[in-house]
């Protein structure tokens, strides 16, 4: 009996060796993922000043950066943990970064279409993999509205990652959320798509939404990187929108209410979406009604 206990006990361990092993293999690997600094093209977009430009980007700026930086851009602590750390979301308003450090025209182009700060370094659960979709003239409005805004005082703190919460990382338990690793910087820019009640349309805004990161991306369901949000449901017309028509897809973007009385989950950011005009989700409807005939995966 002793001896089978002292095996035990030798192989129990030796198990735990292997994880904290594992572990610190992990940690350091992702901490240089972290820390690598990107070198980016020069890129050069036309930001306008007339208000009715600056008013589309505030709305632009609702609808696509609300759920993490607030209705007004203030920035708000997107996830908190003692054991994992803390993730804000940056405080932009009147061009500010993280400490109040004034954000130039290019800072703002390499976070939003290449996931990387104004020091060079990849931002954290920023969705440039899907933001690098965004156009220029599109872009050059959100930053215009960023850079006149009014500015708000919202102390956050600051992002800090756990030795745990780096090695998770590692490990992809909340997913892939360095997105500067996913895209190719040198690649030509995308071809711009014409606005429109069209698929090709709606493609263009799903594709430069935030959709994917929680439904998937086939949109057939998937899961927001936060261990608190619950499934996201499928999006193809084999999924709960088979039942739905445009204009029930309409309202439950303005109302955060299905057509059957559910209400969606805060993780839905429904109440910012709701900022896109009548045409935009019309279109976005139309893509999604395109899909493959999937249901929840």
């Amino acid at each position: 009996m002793r001896t089978i206990v002292k095996w035990t006990g030798i192989g129990l361990l030796g198990l735990a060796a292997l994880i904290l092993l594992a572990g610190a293999v992990l940690y350091v690997s992702t901490s240089r993922r972290l820390k690598k600094m990107y070198s980016l093209p020069a890129e050069t977009i036309s930001i306008p000043s007339d208000p009715e430009s600056i008013s589309r980007g505030q709305r632009l700026v609702t609808a696509r950066c609300g759920g993490c930086h607030g209705p007004s851009a203030g920035g708000t602590v997107i996830f908190q943990d003692g054991a994992l750390g803390t993730i804000s979301a940056a405080n932009l308003t009147a061009g500010r970064g993280i400490g109040g450090e004034p954000l130039k025209d290019s800072d703002y182009i390499a976070a939003i279409r290449h996931g990387v700060s104004h020091a060079g370094r990849p931002i954290l659960t920023m969705p440039s993999e899907f933001y690098y979709y965004i156009n220029d003239q599109e872009l050059g409005e959100m930053i215009a509205y960023l850079q006149s805004s009014t500015p708000i005082e919202n102390p956050l703190p600051a992002t800090r990652i756990t030795p745990l919460g780096i090695a998770l990382i590692g490990a992809g338990a909340f997913g892939d959320l360095i997105a500067a690793e996913k895209i190719d910087h040198q690649a030509a820019r995308p071809a711009v798509v014409e606005p429109g009640v069209t698929v090709a349309y709606g493609d263009y805004l799903v594709r430069a939404g935030e959709c994917r990161t929680c439904h998937g991306m086939n949109l057939n369901g998937g899961k927001d990187p936060d261990p608190n949000a619950p499934p996201a449901p499928s999006l193809t017309p084999g999924g709960e929108l088979s039942t739905w028509s445009e204009a029930d897809f309409i309202k439950a973007l303005r109302t955060g209410s299905t057509p059957g009385g559910r209400q969606m989950s805060p993780f839905m950011p429904w109440m910012y979406i709701r900022q896109m005009t009548d045409d935009e989700l019309k279109a976005m409807w139309l893509y999604l009604q395109s899909l493959p005939l999937e249901g929840q995966k």
